[in-house]
């Protein structure tokens, strides 16, 4: 099976919904093309509005349904997926870091409320951190979702692999001065679960935060797909689900592991 999945890698307008808006606009009208292939699109993490954080009483949106709606209008106009980006959403229990899925008949079929919350970014002052992973299927393929501090825990992503996923995307205001990082766990997230992963980076500056970007589309094996630079563009790939099969069957990781001794330290 093959799907066709892109990275929109934008700059973001702090605090600017309208301008945020008419930049993914613009973007989705200058790279969508026809396709027989079902196409899955990645914007970055709050995309709406960024890290406004300590306006979230007069910013957040509620349910994240006003992104859910502006994001399925375009679903059904270029006939595509959206998975993520993130969005500054108000809830029953707060606010959450919410990344929402939507299918190409413009529909939120699933979403994801950011697990591990960032100190170094004072999340976990205004966040509820999500308590469960986003598994769905993208047209039979079995995809998940999570975002930007997320990867650095590979025992969360190794659940996602476990339950049989396949295609890992990834929304992200990951800053410049850790890029090598950001490079790096994309990598292994992608070698250890021996899965695709398509991750999509905010570029641009906010204050004295520089994000440089740097989206990757990365294959069962490590290989690298597609990389972006530091400035707003667009990257779309073709991949073929029959790859994580092979690779999981050659190198038989999940067969191999041995969690009876790993014992309960992880918790």
């Amino acid at each position: 099976m093959k799907l066709r999945v892109g990275v929109l890698q934008l700059d973001v307008a702090l605090g600017d919904r309208e301008r945020n808006r008419k930049n993914v606009e613009k973007w989705m009208a200058s790279v969508s093309v026809p396709s027989d292939i079902p196409t899955a699109v990645v914007i970055p993490e709050i995309w709406d509005v960024g890290y406004a954080l300590d306006r979230a009483a007069e910013l957040a949106d509620p349910e994240g349904r006003g992104a859910a709606e502006f994001l399925g209008g375009l679903a059904r106009k270029y006939g595509v997926w959206f998975v993520g980006g993130s969005v500054l959403a108000s809830t029953g229990s707060g606010y959450a870091n919410r990344a929402q899925v939507i299918n190409p008949r413009g529909e939120l079929v699933a979403y994801y409320d950011k697990v591990h919350l960032i100190r170094l970014m004072e999340e976990e002052k205004y966040f509820t951190g999500g308590r469960k992973e986003c598994l769905f299927s993208l047209e039979g393929a079995k995809a998940g979702c999570v975002i930007c501090y997320d990867i650095r825990f590979c025992e969360w992503l190794r659940t996602y692999a476990l339950q049989g996923a396949e295609v890992l995307f990834v929304s992200a205001e990951w800053p410049s001065p850790r890029a090598d990082h950001w490079k790096t766990l994309l990598r292994a997230r992608a070698i250890e679960n021996q899965m695709y992963v398509v991750a999509c980076n905010r570029c641009g500056t906010t204050g004295d935060t520089h994000f440089g970007g740097g989206s990757m589309i990365l294959g069962p094996k490590g290989e690298i797909l597609f990389e972006g630079g530091e400035g707003e563009e667009a990257g779309f790939v073709t991949i073929d689900l029959d790859e994580v099969a092979k690779t999981r069957n050659f190198l038989t990781v999940f067969n191999d592991r041995v969690p009876e001794i790993y014992g309960t330290h992880l918790q």
